[in-house]
């Protein structure tokens, strides 16, 4: 069931009714209501796949019942052993085993023997990426002794499952949002009032800004023999905002939606593009992951504590695992190895966490030094999508060739055959610009319709909100899917 979608919208206002004003008060009956809708809500798409997040359910329920049962090091070992070979296999099997087994067939065919192999002709289950580091997160955190394991089965369902996150994030740590359905939950008008807004903002990314710009990625990334250098740039910006919006525009749906029934989810996007440096991006862009990676794999790798040949292997690590869980592809392996490249420098000279407050705090505008900064950090981001968009490391290879080559050429006549028409380009350009000052101006707020204790009027901000209200609604018929669904 897609946020942008018909069903959701019907399927909402119904949840909610029921979980405040049928079931209010009654905190075991409001979770069993939120598990099963989340099990509508995610085998709407295809409920074969619901047998996967069940199973993960009770294994990782299981395990954490026998841990605090379990004083033996190498029991607990165990048990720990078990999560990870269910999850990580469901996760390996559904998502890398192609991905491997074509990687072995083609070395071999480079060293000239060429073997036959077999593929599984598999769907890649919704979410599966999410919600699988998710519940692992919940498996070591209490083999680690850090949480509590719970035994109360439908609260731990519910938070595995739970739908305004379950399919693209944020992904939540069982240390936040496990306790939370074991809380009493009132109706706040100004929390639900604030996640209305904050839906209506991931609304207008999504739909106004990424579904449309799509038309013009598409086009440029496909033929990209066709176009010239600057064309080309353009595609690969025009898909940074793409992803941005579409990325950061589904979590603040699932955190707006979630603010409606009483539950608060962990930011996952802090405007990233005013970022100053690749550090500062990589701690506003999809944090649940980078954070997750920090806690579960770089510190327990030692992190920067350690020799500098070590802290380039575990900057490597983190950076190319981030890159393969995205996708089973080598442009993603890449993607990430070119950020590990932009990241170490700053590490190495210890300025990774020179930038920790907002660009131009305080001020309207950012000083030369800052601008130069974003806009350095920005082209270097746009590079590095330009392989996390390709389908092929030869395709990403000639992209960034021409990018580099022939960006000083102009060509009108590409630029209105890639959307059919310069007004559209040229409206495509604008509303990104809309996006990019509307975000600017509410840099430190956690999105661009947050307004508690402004200065602006009223009618000013209700005719701002329907304005945007009628943008969705002229811009509905390019629907997508929501980019993340595939990872």
């Amino acid at each position: 069931m897609l946020f942008n979608s018909i069903d959701f919208a019907i399927f909402l206002p119904i949840v909610f009714i029921l979980y405040w004003f049928v079931i209010n008060r009654k905190l075991k009956y409001q979770n069993f209501l939120l598990l099963v809708a989340s099990y509508v809500f995610y085998g709407w798409w295809n409920p074969i796949f619901l047998s996967l997040i069940v199973i993960s359910s009770t294994v990782d329920y299981w395990v954490g019942i026998q841990l605090s049962k379990e004083e033996r090091t190498d029991k607990r070992k165990l048990l720990l052993l078990t999560s990870l070979l269910l999850n990580l296999g469901f996760l390996g099997v559904f998502k890398y085993f192609n991905f491997f087994v074509q990687s072995f067939a083609d070395a071999f065919t480079l060293l000239g023997n060429p073997i036959n192999t077999t593929v599984l002709h598999i769907t890649l289950p919704v979410g599966i990426s999410f919600y699988t580091f998710q519940t692992l997160s919940y498996s070591i955190d209490v083999y680690r002794r850090k949480l509590e394991p719970t035994k109360d089965v439908v609260a731990f369902f519910s938070f595995v499952s739970f739908f305004p996150q379950l399919v693209a994030g944020p992904i939540e740590r069982a240390s936040n949002l496990l306790p939370q359905f074991y809380q009493n939950r009132k109706f706040d008008p100004v929390k639900a009032t604030d996640g209305m807004r904050q839906i209506l903002w991931g609304l207008f990314k999504k739909v106004v800004i990424a579904d449309n710009v799509a038309t013009y990625v598409t086009e440029a990334f496909n033929n990209y023999q066709d176009y010239n250098g600057f064309t080309l740039f353009i595609g690969a910006v025009f898909f940074a905002f793409q992803i941005y919006c579409d990325f950061s525009g589904y979590s603040d749906i699932a955190i707006g939606t979630a603010r409606l029934f009483g539950f608060t989810l962990m930011r996952n996007f802090a405007f990233p593009y005013f970022s100053r440096d690749i550090a500062e991006f990589w701690r506003r862009w999809h944090i649940s992951l980078s954070t997750w990676f920090r806690d579960y794999v770089y510190i327990p790798l030692g992190g920067s504590r350690v020799s500098k040949a070590k802290m380039i292997r575990n900057t490597f690590i983190i950076f190319l695992v981030s890159g393969f869980w995205h996708g089973a592809n080598w442009t993603f392996v890449i993607w990430g190895a070119l950020n590990a490249i932009y990241f170490l420098p700053l590490l190495l000279m210890k300025q990774n966490r020179r930038n920790l407050d907002i660009a131009a705090k305080g001020k309207y505008l950012p000083s030369i030094r800052e601008f130069l900064q974003i806009a350095l950090t920005f082209f270097l981001t746009v590079i590095a999508w330009v392989f996390f968009r390709s389908q092929t490391v030869a395709e990403a290879f000639i992209i960034t060739k021409k990018i580099f080559t022939s960006i000083y050429v102009i060509d009108v006549a590409e630029l209105r055959s890639l959307s059919n028409s310069l007004w559209v380009t040229t409206s495509h350009v604008a509303l990104v610009i809309l996006l990019v000052v509307a975000e600017w101006l509410q840099r430190d707020k956690q999105h661009a319709l947050e307004f508690e204790n402004t200065r602006l009027p009223r009618l000013v901000r209700w005719a701002y909100y329907y304005f945007i209200i009628f943008l969705i609604f002229y811009f509905t018929g390019t629907q997508q899917d929501f980019i993340y669904f595939q990872f």
